[in-house]
């Protein structure tokens, strides 16, 4: 009789481990798994949620599965478990288990993105709970070892993907409609043998950037990396070419500009920026650039390394608050421009910066005696001390230009506080016609007739503002 009364009673614990109550649910760590924007025909990295048991007794659950409502598909694993559909999951009591999810999208022949939503059905004790899952499909034109060989558009249709290199030969022109995108894998670059004209607006700039459009961590975006992709090169061969409105990020090696003489301009830069590299964000030697209201910012090397050469940088901004290493060179490096320098094969560079700001966390430039070059600094702001003379006119030094980046909250944007030293101390007669506003669509020139250093126009921060 005591075995059997002990019997009984152990039966009766362990039915009683399990709540069967309606009124006991799932609690889940978010109501709704959110995907980034995926790239269609290519799986997603791995979002997860947990699934917890606020009861003091285990659950039961008895069915987890996909609704099925979305053309998309999604892939589940469950406490360790793959599979599509899973029953009789236990969760101790006060316990949890976490559930992992991919999804994959299937092209179509749309171009916007598409949103696909589904639900992640749980049955618990008789009661449905669901977790919805989202996510927007982007169709896109994969180009593997593409080689443009005659006069081409790519349009702002949907986003290019560009793998291994995107060549353009010589003699070819590549135009880049207004909005279009070129998203580079890893290691993918852009070469120009022939020209690149890359037409973007303010209203409809022109993406270069990876192909990572997920999070690396938390709300931060992969746009934040350097390294993503190599970048562009112009070869000896290639004169002509322009990037207007261009939003360039994320390279190895940024744009570099090969040797080709000074006879015909190289590259135009205008009113774009050049953005986060592991090497500098421009490399040229002896060639002719002009670079008009763009901002180069953040390299592990200098941003823009000149040799020789003839340039012309005006209302930009050189910044440095490279996040991955420390930064091995001044904001600005130049050779050949000494007569100390020459080798008698190529003239020496003629430079210009006019209107321009170098500030952040390394030197500005790594030649601080300019005399008896043809290398002129006219109203720039800088960082460090000094006076002027022949080649450094109306500068202010010791300036801060006050910008809104703050590096420790990944946020790098260059535009002007309302203490900024650069407010106002440009000169309007070096300010060219094109580039009257600046990227963002705002009028350079005040109504009081000033003019502000650097590619952002000022615009007086109020309550509403901020």
């Amino acid at each position: 009789m005591l075995l059997t009364v002990i019997a009984l009673a152990s039966t009766a614990c362990i039915e009683d481990d399990f709540t069967t109550s309606s009124n006991d649910l799932l609690e889940f760590s978010t109501d709704t798994l959110a995907f980034d924007t995926i790239l269609t025909d290519v799986g997603t990295p791995t979002r997860q949620f947990v699934v917890h048991n606020r009861h003091k007794k285990m659950i039961n659950i008895s069915s987890i599965k996909i609704a099925g409502e979305s053309t998309g598909r999604f892939y589940l694993n469950v406490d360790g478990v793959t599979g599509e559909e899973f029953h009789d999951v236990e969760i101790r009591g006060n316990d949890s288990i976490y559930v992992f999810v991919e999804a994959f999208i299937d092209p179509s022949d749309e171009n916007n993105p598409i949103l696909f939503e589904d639900k992640l059905d749980f049955v618990t004790n008789g009661v449905k709970q669901q977790v919805v899952i989202t996510a927007w499909g982007q169709n896109v034109d994969r180009l593997y070892s593409h080689s443009v060989t005659e006069d081409t558009h790519f349009t702002a249709d949907r986003p290019y993907v560009v793998f291994d290199t995107l060549r353009v030969a010589e003699g070819a022109t590549l135009t880049l409609d207004a909005g279009t995108s070129l998203l580079f894998h890893d290691k993918a670059a852009m070469v120009v043998d022939g020209t690149l004209r890359a037409l973007g607006t303010a209203e409809q700039p022109i993406d270069f950037r990876g192909d990572r459009l997920d999070k690396v961590v938390g709300g931060i975006g992969y746009d934040i990396m350097s390294g993503q992709w190599d970048g562009v090169r112009f070869t000896a061969s290639s004169f002509g070419n322009e990037m207007r409105h261009v939003y360039m990020r994320g390279t190895k090696t940024g744009v570099i500009a090969d040797s080709a003489g000074v006879e015909q301009r190289k590259l135009l830069l205008h009113n774009s920026v050049l953005h986060n590299s592991a090497g500098s964000v421009l490399t040229a030697s002896h060639v002719w650039i002009d670079a008009l209201g763009s901002e180069l910012s953040e390299a592990h090397y200098a941003v823009a390394s000149l040799n020789g050469g003839r340039y012309s940088f005006v209302n930009c901004t050189l910044a440095n608050y490279y996040l991955f290493s420390i930064i091995e060179e001044p904001i600005l490096s130049l050779y050949y421009l000494l007569p100390d320098d020459s080798d008698g094969s190529t003239p020496l560079m003629t430079a210009n910066f006019d209107n321009c700001i170098f500030y952040g966390n390394t030197s500005d430039i790594n030649v601080s005696d300019l005399t008896g070059s043809a290398v002129l600094l006219r109203n720039c702001l800088l960082k460090a001390g000094g006076e002027d003379d022949d080649n450094f006119i109306s500068c202010v030094w010791e300036g801060d230009p006050k910008f809104f980046t703050i590096r420790e909250e990944y946020i790098f944007d260059y535009r002007l506080h309302n203490e900024s030293g650069a407010i106002g101390k440009g000169d309007p007669a070096l300010c060219p016609a094109e580039i009257a506003a600046d990227r963002y669509g705002m009028v350079r020139l005040h109504p009081d007739g000033t003019i502000d250093i650097g590619a952002y126009t000022w615009v007086e921060e109020t309550e509403e503002y901020k």
